[in-house]
């Protein structure tokens, strides 16, 4: 009620004084030629007519300097005649402004009561503090939260009749031999395929009881997601409770750390949230599960929070990049293997424990390749096959990869303009030419200089730049290729006779 009444105070004094000026209008006070002028200039002919009487003056000045004020005083007396009916508006205007302003803020008012929250109170942090500490103390229990997910869902599809008798056939299993952690895990994990979390979870508690010191910290991980599945991802008191413990014997660990800071952001607490996915971002690695959608809310958060100033850490990828194995590939064996074998590890235990995108499937088949463990490398092709079976598009690029590693079934993907392209490409125009080629050319010279590439891309590139005519270019890149390949003559041969074709080498 006070916000109304202060408003409506400043509002009332506003308008008045704005109406008041308009009703009045100019009082004339900074007219030039007004009444105070006249006086002025009476005074500069007194003046005048004494300056004559002493002799200062001639009397053809003086004569001069009368002519000259009176015109003066004829003048300002006629500003100051008119100055009240150009200084004031009509009086339609003025009621018609005055009218139209009391319009203007009685809707101002209608329509802040109507889209702003004019009984909304004020909210310090101390408030939001207190009101966030309420909502910890009033959250639901796993029971509760479990049955309102279920009523927000409604009833679900029902499965194939197939797949409900071999579920069937599966639970009275496991009723059957209720000692067997391996019937039990197999149960967990299909009713969680089947969406039946609450089943999942309380499956997944008995396996960890009957696994006791032997279950792992990712049998506790599992279970609070699924916990978590059946809540409809409301955070409770017993899944903060298991996450508190995955904590302790695990502090690192990425995915509890994740759900305790969305557990902060749902009571209204972006500063804790930022503190822990912050610290989780900067950490990585980037193909973690929780990375992606941090990344999307992180900036927002970073605002929410005060940290206004907050930068995204880039995305680091793991392990070898394309162009750390296409450096490694032209060193010393011995060389190879200290450039190479730890990034190598490190992105196997990576993925080992988190699985890994395409590039980073791609990436560690081309540097096993490269190190010769070309067994190892076969069998990480023909595990990505499983994988990606569903995903033909990553399946492509770790295809490439094997394919480039020598690996029986993998196919290369283009990665620059054909020699087809390029013979083609000679018989157009100079335009027609760069609208063909020009962004081949360019996407396949960027890629080699950021990571590198095989002796026949790099002939690729310089038999396109010879085509387009850009002979400096063409010379530049070879000078790269020769250090490039300068320990392997036979890959270097080749790209000598396409920088001959290019006009760059003799």
């Amino acid at each position: 009620m006070l916000f109304w009444i202060l408003a409506a105070a400043l509002a009332a004094a506003i308008a008045v004084l704005m109406i008041l000026a308009l009703w009045r209008g100019d009082d004339g006070a900074n007219v030039p030629g007004n009444t105070q002028d006249l006086g002025v200039y009476r005074d500069q002919l007194k003046g005048v007519e004494a300056d004559l009487a002493r002799g200062v003056i001639a009397p053809d000045e003086a004569e001069r300097l009368r002519l000259e004020i009176s015109r003066r005083v004829l003048e300002a007396d006629r500003v100051a005649r008119g100055s009240d009916v150009a200084g004031r508006a009509p009086r339609s205007a003025s009621v018609t402004a005055a009218v139209a302003l009391m319009a203007l803020l009685a809707a101002a008012f209608g329509l802040y009561a109507r889209i702003g929250a004019p009984g909304y109170p004020d909210v310090p942090l101390q408030g939001r503090l207190a009101d966030a500490e309420a909502a910890y103390d009033a959250r639901p229990s796993q029971a509760e939260a479990e049955a309102q997910a279920a009523a927000r869902r409604g009833t679900p599809p029902a499965p194939d009749a197939q797949v409900v008798a071999l579920m069937e056939r599966l639970r009275a299993a496991v009723a059957e031999r209720p000692d067997d952690p391996l019937g039990h895990e197999l149960l967990a994990r299909n009713e969680a395929i089947l969406g039946d979390y609450h089943a999942a979870w309380t499956t997944q508690e008995k396996l960890i009881a009957l696994k006791g010191d032997a279950a792992t910290v990712a049998d506790h991980v599992m279970l609070a997601e699924w916990m978590i599945g059946a809540t409809g991802g409301i955070i409770t008191p017993e899944i903060e409770s298991l996450l508190g413990d995955i904590v302790a014997n695990d502090p690192g660990n990425g995915t509890a750390l994740f759900y305790l800071g969305m557990m902060m952001a749902q009571l209204d607490r972006p500063d804790r949230t930022f503190a822990i996915w912050s610290s989780l971002l900067a950490r990585g690695p980037e193909s973690a599960p929780w990375i992606a959608p941090i990344r999307r809310s992180i900036n927002d958060l970073a605002w929410l929070a005060g940290a206004g100033n907050y930068v995204a850490p880039a995305p680091v990828l793991p392990g070898p990049s394309e162009a750390d194995i296409a450096a490694a590939a032209a060193l010393a064996p011995q060389a190879r293997e200290a450039a190479l074998r730890a990034p190598v590890e490190a992105l196997m235990a990576q993925m080992a424990e988190l699985g890994g995108t395409a590039d980073e499937w791609g990436r560690l088949i081309s540097a096993l390749a490269v190190l010769d463990e070309t067994e190892r490398a076969a069998a990480i092709w023909a595990e990505a096959q499983r994988v990606f079976a569903d995903l033909p598009d990553e399946l492509a690029r770790v295809s490439d990869a094997a394919a480039r590693a020598g690996l029986p079934g993998g196919v290369a993907a283009p990665r620059g303009p054909t020699a087809g392209d390029i013979a083609n490409a000679a018989a157009l125009s100079a335009d027609e030419q760069a609208a063909f080629i020009e962004g081949m050319v360019a996407r396949l010279g960027d890629r080699l200089a950021a990571e590198g590439g095989s002796a026949a891309e790099w002939a690729q590139l310089l038999r396109a730049l010879g085509t387009l005519g850009r002979t400096d270019e063409a010379r530049a890149r070879w000078a790269e290729a020769q250090a490039a390949f300068a320990g392997r003559p036979d890959d270097l041969a080749t790209i000598r006779a396409a920088a001959a074709t290019a006009g760059v080498a003799e």
